[in-house]
């Protein structure tokens, strides 16, 4: 439900996202906790809040956590948000306006940034029974290695165990950003930008986001299929989205 409803005055509030303008919103019983979310705005951005507790706890719970993504889902249907850090509390309707007029500015330039546009997510996995014995097979040097320091019948040394795990490090890391740079080069002409997040896995080879234009979803898909058909059938490419644009919002509110 949209609403014109006021929110309190009073009372700490939740921040889930800045959103351009004035247009009031209210979505009842969506928030945490079950919280009706609201906007506090000063006319030219707006903040999208809902009651928190006194003591500005929230638990990083899995229904705070679904209730806080459910609330980003429902504004990217009617506009491009530019999502809060879970957990952020103000200490009343006055603070929260505080933190518009605090960062006006760089709200104001966020907000352009990334108007009309959406987050989609890239991970790419080797999809192989053991991932040491893959680099084995597709690295001489490594397998150069391994045949020296396991080769005769004498029991590896602990010095030479943890020189051979560098060895696959390094050329982990080098594959790594091989495979990176070639997929965010093969995906310039599908996005605005594109950025890497931290590996999750040892099997992980790459972890990028992309920001895209709403209307550009299909073409998007049609650049990773193409990304996709250079690699053999070891890797595994498993893109998500849309999402608000988490990893293209740079902004630190001062509250």
């Amino acid at each position: 439900m949209v609403s014109n409803t006021s929110p309190p005055q009073k009372g700490c509030m939740y921040l889930y996202a800045i959103i351009e303008g004035a247009a009031a919103r209210q979505y009842d019983g969506a928030g945490l906790n079950g919280e009706n979310v609201y906007t506090i705005s000063n006319g030219i951005t707006s903040a999208v809040v809902s009651a928190a507790p006194a003591n500005k706890k929230i638990r990083p719970e899995r229904r705070h956590l679904e209730a806080h993504k459910e609330i980003l889902r429902r504004l990217m249907e009617e506009t491009t948000p530019l999502p809060v850090a879970f957990g952020i509390i103000a200490d009343d309707h006055k603070a929260v306006e505080r933190i518009l007029a605090n960062n006006q500015e760089i709200l104001v330039e966020q907000l352009a940034r990334v108007q009309n546009k959406m987050e989609m997510g890239l991970r790419v996995t080797l999809d192989v029974p053991n991932i040491f014995e893959f680099f084995i097979n597709t690295h001489s040097d490594l397998r150069a290695g391994r045949d020296r320091y396991f080769g005769s019948n004498s029991e590896p040394s602990p010095e030479n165990k943890i020189e051979l795990g560098r060895m696959f490090d390094a050329i982990l890391n080098e594959d790594r950003e091989t495979f990176t740079k070639q997929i965010e080069d093969d995906m310039v002409p599908y996005c605005f930008e594109s950025k890497r997040n931290k590996y999750r896995n040892e099997r992980e080879m790459a972890n990028l986001v992309f920001l895209i234009g709403r209307d550009q979803e299909a073409e998007f898909e049609k650049g990773l299929l193409k990304a996709a058909g250079q690699f053999d059938n070891n890797f595994s490419f498993d893109y998500n989205g849309p999402w608000a644009p988490h990893n293209f919002v740079e902004i630190d509110l001062t509250i």
